[in-house]
């Protein structure tokens, strides 16, 4: 899988000392012999973003192990379920989480210089896709997290074909913003950098201001990337919203060693990427999914539209079905765990994925996302809507951090509302509100909305631990106010 490429340039820094690629080769050596000669088949890794994770990863690939990264901000009920799912035998962690697993077998050992615990459970083996070297766990809509496998193939297509879209832009640094454990930072933000011989810059994420999966300090990331200077970042769309808001507020502007901000995870909306590029951030949008093992389509400097993902990439292939829904092929993931197989691209004809994503591409070739499949809201007037249009539009206004919006069936839609801050009076929203409809056509406007009674987190239980809305908690918290809420001034 990822080989250190060759370069003058550190591999790593992680707060502490710059890796050379030698020093850090040496390190996956000695943990790839340890894995093989205690002879493990499935690692879980539960750790913050650093050196010691990218070992760990570069170590289970060399070893022939299968890596189960695990997000530190799942729920224990979710980590259970993903270690007995995948059958892990073995985890390795910070001394402090080791505790979780009273009495399994620990061993506390050093990689990359930091104090870790190495756990042995007595995983039993479970059936998996032949060739599965990574299983990334997705929380989905539900609390259970569903397993992932993909191949060293498939990752490493994905790699390659990004550092050949980008290699006009000579990115040299990369600040790691994401967790590893999000598929998007562990193949875009480390793999294809490290291939291409660039220097990824690892920080603890509490360093650069993410706590948890959802709290975000735009202040402290923003002296973080002006010391660090990096050439580009990954960011998902609320962490782009702080910066920007904060930028703003402050008269700042993004260093001007950025070439190329990726953000992905969730519709990010034209008037963000402009908010966003008036401060200095080259902001662009993209598209995957980690079925696809991860980005599909991106936007990038001098070939970009705003309020599209992007062009495909080199390593991937879309089309449109009959009724919208988009279909990737390319570098599919091999199967779900506990299930059959997914179609391979090797087959003949092309195996194709329904992404569940509904979009059109135009005649230039950029992927608009209009919306997920299952989300189509039918009006009462018989009028389909996609509620993340909508939302869309609503989060362009700088008063609302977050909106989900309902009418399924309802002769008019309606919204909850976050605010950007909570001091906002009723008044601002309203505006914002009145402002978004102006940009939509009457059938999907919004007629009545509520104020959030709490913000859209997994904390909240009115999100995924990956940030995704949990829609139907979201409605039966509100229903009362969305029912008695008042429509707002035409």
């Amino acid at each position: 899988m990822t080989a250190l490429a060759l370069g003058a340039t550190a591999a790593l820094e992680d707060g502490e000392r710059a890796w050379q690629r030698e020093a850090l080769q040496a390190e996956v050596d000695v943990l790839r012999d340890r894995l093989v000669a205690q002879r493990t088949q499935v690692l879980a890794t539960l750790m913050d973003n650093g050196a010691s994770w990218v070992v760990a990863d570069l170590a289970a690939a060399a070893a022939g192990v299968v890596h189960v990264p695990l997000p530190v901000f799942f729920t224990p009920e979710q980590i259970g379920h993903a270690l007995q799912a995948a059958g892990v035998d073995t985890v390795l962690t910070l001394p402090m989480l080791a505790a979780r697993w009273a009495g399994a077998p620990t061993v506390d050992i050093a990689v990359a210089a930091q104090p870790l615990a190495m756990l042995r459970l007595p995983g039993a083996p479970v059936p998996m896709p032949a060739g599965t070297a990574k299983i990334t766990f997705t929380s989905g809509t539900t609390g259970a997290p569903k397993g992932v496998c993909l191949s060293g193939a498939a990752m490493q297509q994905v790699a390659e074909g990004l550092v050949t879209a980008m290699a006009p832009l000579d990115i040299q640094r990369h600040l790691c913003a994401l967790p590893f454990a999000v598929l998007l930072e562990n193949i875009a933000g480390l793999m294809a950098p490290l291939m291409r011989g660039a220097t990824c810059v690892v920080l603890p994420l509490e360093q650069l201001g993410l706590r948890g999966s959802s709290s975000f300090d735009a202040v402290q990331f923003q002296s973080v990337v002006a010391a660090r200077q990096p050439h580009s970042i990954i960011l998902l769309p609320q962490m782009l919203r702080a910066w920007v808001g904060h930028l703003l507020q402050s008269g700042q502007r993004a260093p001007a060693s950025l070439r190329m901000v990726a953000v992905g995870g969730a519709a990010v909306g034209a008037k963000l990427l402009e908010a966003a590029q008036a401060v200095g951030i080259p902001a662009h949008e993209g598209y995957g999914l980690s079925e696809g093992a991860s980005v599909q389509t991106l936007n990038l400097p001098g070939a970009a539209r705003a309020g599209s993902a992007g062009r495909v990439l080199p390593h991937a292939r879309l089309r449109i079905a009959a009724d919208g829904e988009v279909e990737v092929a390319g570098s599919l993931f091999s199967g779900y765990l506990g299930h059959t197989p997914a179609p391979q691209a090797s087959q003949a004809p092309p195996a194709w994925w329904p992404t569940g994503d509904l979009g059109m591409i135009d005649a230039d070739g950029f992927l608009h996302i209009q919306g997920r499949k299952k989300h189509v809201l039918i009006t009462a007037f018989g009028r389909n809507v996609s509620p993340e249009w909508v939302e869309t539009a609503l989060r362009g206004e700088n008063a609302i951090a977050q909106a989900v919006v309902f009418g399924d069936g309802e002769p008019a839609l309606s919204a909850v509302l976050w605010p950007t801050r909570p001091d906002l009076p009723d008044t601002v929203l309203q505006a914002a509100v009145e402002a978004a409809n102006e940009l939509l056509p009457d059938y999907a406007r919004i007629e009545r909305w509520a104020r959030g009674r709490a913000d859209f987190s997994a904390a909240s239980g009115l999100a995924t631990a990956n940030g995704r809305p949990q829609r139907a908690a979201i409605l039966q918290m509100h229903a009362d106010a969305l029912e008695t809420a008042s429509r707002p001034t035409p």
